[in-house]
């Protein structure tokens, strides 16, 4: 791998910053990690294929979507972030989900999964170019 520690955490603190804004249903902090042709693809229980979403402009609406949707606090815990590969522009980063929630007043584990995140470096920064996150489950 070609990336130094400061790129390896600066690359981590991207993928933290995705989770949080879906956490706190911030569009904003989520439309400053996407690349503006990012594209997002789900596999939802080995069963059904959503997307791919193209665009962050696309993204944003349909996080928006989902978000108008939730009644509950969702917390995206991402675990096991390893590096696939990676050079000074890109990396590719697998890690794990754990996605729990506080509905009905208590926390539970509403799904587990694995990403796969494509990265780029852009205007400095490291952002979420490529998106697949396979669930183990259905919710």
């Amino acid at each position: 791998m070609a990336l130094d520690a400061a790129d390896q955490l600066a690359v981590h603190q991207t993928l933290a910053r995705y989770a949080f804004a879906l956490d706190q249903q911030d569009l904003e902090a989520l439309d400053a990690v996407l690349t503006e042709d990012a594209t997002w693809t789900f596999k939802i229980a080995d069963e059904n294929d959503l997307g791919p979403v193209v665009g962050r402009e696309a993204i944003l609406a349909f996080v928006r979507d989902a978000m108008d949707a939730e009644t509950d606090q969702r917390r995206h815990n991402l675990v096991n972030v390893a590096f696939h590969s990676a050079n000074a522009d890109t990396a590719l980063v697998h890690a794990y989900l754990m996605l729990t929630s506080n509905a009905g007043g208590s926390g539970g584990v509403v799904a587990t999964g694995f990403y796969t995140f494509g990265l780029e470096r852009a205007g400095g920064e490291w952002r979420i170019a490529e998106l697949f996150l396979g669930t183990d489950n259905a919710w």
